[in-house]
């Protein structure tokens, strides 16, 4: 059963249908959300529809949201009037109402001074709860500070955990790679040096592994001796060594770059995450790898999300769109000139960058302009994905065309979204539902190599 909000199973002396009071967060991250409360019934704050009209006009995901959301509603409400209880959701689900502003009760009238909506939603919740006191009422908000507000004034508050992978999956995607030691001597040998590099995965276990399950295999039980990185191929139900690869001029550091380059330039594998602390490599290798096959896509299309650390707009930024965009994508721009400083200026590697970028073949553009394209044949990176919402990622994928390939990458614990966390963005959530596809790998980089001095730094600040 899908888990939607904590809700207290024990202790609840009514059997009536919950009320959760939404805030509007919950309709920018979901706009389906109201359909995900199971039997209960849930009510709108008025003020919740005044901010979402100030979203209606735009062309980014939260816009789409507000937007959505206010077709829901629309369409439920055609025809009808809000009752007491409101309009019937659909079938096994609540109702639905929109609730006019309430002031606060008089005891908290002068808990909280500033006249905004988050204090409007926050009355409006608490009216509804002493006006229904045979029922369980919640405000459900990914709003922190709103949490940290309704329990002050003792008011039940919920994050929403529809779309919330649960934490021991997010640390066991991080122990993804399993190490194993105890095999033959032949059986290594076979692996690594035989004419297939390939081994029966019956010779490793006895349950057929999950596609494109990681491996490193140890010589002699030993901790010391080199690992044999290698990976299993459902198509060939064979676990096959995982050679070590260069990427147009970039070569893996570690076994986890070594997996990483691997899945990249793979064919067969079409989406690949690749998560990890800061300096690992994630982008590198992933633009590394699409310029290495280059000739096999039309486009090589490098986008992120437009976050700007402070939750400032872009507009605060000077100068035309163009300019407005450069500090988003600049970090793009390096990785980029990382590479090209690997070759002369004359080579015909560093020229043939020049090329791809003066004939947009390759594009570094923001993500907000992906919207609506259909994406065919292209090699398509999105960086910082763990500042999307998991309705983004599924957007950014539906988006792929026959022989197109993505690679999503970022760091989970870097969020710069408000409402995001490591359990809800969409990079996790990708992680999490998609595991075990053949389609798709996931790599966590552990080992930053950037620097010694960046290496410190991501271990002990």
């Amino acid at each position: 059963m899908t888990k939607y909000a904590n809700v207290p199973d024990k202790g609840t002396t009514t059997k009536l249908p919950k009320i959760f009071v939404l805030d509007t967060n919950i309709i920018l991250h979901d706009y389906k959300a109201i359909r995900h409360f199971q039997e209960n019934n849930l009510v709108i704050p008025i003020a919740v529809i005044e901010e979402l009209d100030k979203f209606k006009k735009g062309n980014d995901a939260l816009s789409f949201n507000a937007r959505g959301f206010m077709r829901e509603i629309n369409k439920l409400t055609e025809g009808k009037m809000f009752g007491r209880n409101g309009v019937p959701i659909g079938k096994g689900l609540g109702y639905v109402k929109i609730e006019p502003n309430h002031p606060f009760p008089d005891k908290f009238k002068d808990l909280f001074h500033d006249d905004i909506q988050d204090h409007r939603i926050l009355a409006t919740a608490m009216w509804v709860r002493d006006n229904n006191p045979d029922r369980f009422v919640a405000l459900v908000t990914k709003d922190i500070n709103l949490r940290l507000k309704a329990k002050a004034a003792g008011m039940e508050a919920q994050d929403y955990l529809t779309d919330r992978v649960q934490e021991e999956k997010v640390e066991g995607a991080e122990r993804e790679v399993q190490i194993i030691s105890g095999l033959s001597s032949e059986t290594l040998q076979k692996l690594a040096y035989g004419p297939d590099t390939a081994i029966d995965w019956r010779e490793v276990g006895q349950k057929a592994p999950k596609h494109n399950q990681l491996y490193k295999f140890r010589w002699d039980k030993q901790t010391d001796t080199p690992l044999i990185c290698a990976r299993y191929d459902a198509g060939r139900e064979k676990i096959v060594l995982v050679k070590e690869r260069r990427a147009y001029g970039i070569s893996p550091r570690n076994d986890e770059q070594k997996f990483a380059i691997d899945a990249c330039l793979n064919r067969n594998i079409q989406l690949v995450s690749l998560t990890g602390g800061a300096g690992t490599g994630k982008t590198l290798i992933a633009l590394a790898s699409a310029l290495e096959q280059e000739k096999d896509y039309d486009q090589i299309i490098l986008s992120r999300p437009t976050v700007v650390l402070g939750n400032q707009d872009i507009g605060f930024l000077p100068g035309d769109q163009k300019s407005k965009m450069g500090p988003f994508l600049q970090p793009l721009m390096d990785n980029l000139n990382v590479i090209r400083s690997g070759f002369r200026p004359s080579s015909k590697e560093a020229i043939k960058i020049d090329g791809l970028l003066k004939d947009e073949k390759l594009l570094i553009t923001p993500l907000a302009y992906i919207r609506g394209r259909s994406l065919g044949k292209a090699f398509f990176i999105i960086d910082e994905a763990q500042n999307l919402t998991p309705h983004e990622i599924k957007t950014i994928i539906t988006r792929a065309g026959e022989g197109t390939k993505m690679i999503f990458t970022g760091d989970i614990f870097q969020i710069d979204q408000p409402y995001l966390d490591q359990w809800s963005n969409g990079l996790t959530h990708l992680d999490e539902k998609l595991d075990g596809q053949k389609l798709f790998e996931h790599i966590f980089l552990r080992k930053g190599e950037r620097s010694e001095l960046s290496e410190i730094a991501a271990k002990l600040l």
